[in-house]
């Protein structure tokens, strides 16, 4: 089982930056799967989580309105639509899934089982 996010980079305030989350190993039809972000001198906080068996979908306060989070199953990608960009946005964006529970609201708020590596994403002017 592996996670690979891409996609990050540096932004401007009010833009916009699309993630992918690449994976293998597994399918994209019953997991729960989502984005979770570290910046500097925080926890890791759950922002955009996805259940692959019912599409149903949570999003932490601060995003919500502003990220979108989607998969394409025929690819294995899930992607991270992040739009009008601020800077406490700034973090390591990081993809993970729980394989064995399908909840949304679980992965986000309790973490995934399995975690890819993250992208940097550097909102500034």
């Amino acid at each position: 089982v592996q996670l690979q996010a891409f996609g990050g980079g540096l932004v401007q305030p009010g833009g916009s930056l699309r993630l992918s989350c690449a994976v293998t190993g597994f399918t994209l039809d019953r997991p729960a799967i989502g984005w979770f972000r570290q910046a500097p001198g925080k926890e890791r906080e759950g922002v955009s989580c996805l259940s692959t068996l019912n599409d149903i979908t949570h999003y932490s306060d601060s995003v919500k309105g502003r990220f979108t989070v989607s998969r394409d199953a025929a690819k294995n990608t899930v992607y991270l639509q992040m739009d009008n960009l601020r800077p406490e946005d700034t973090a390591v964006y990081y993809c993970g899934a729980n394989l064995g529970d399908s909840s949304s609201h679980a992965l986000c708020n309790r973490g995934p089982s399995n975690w890819g590596k993250g992208t940097l994403v550097t909102v500034s002017s």
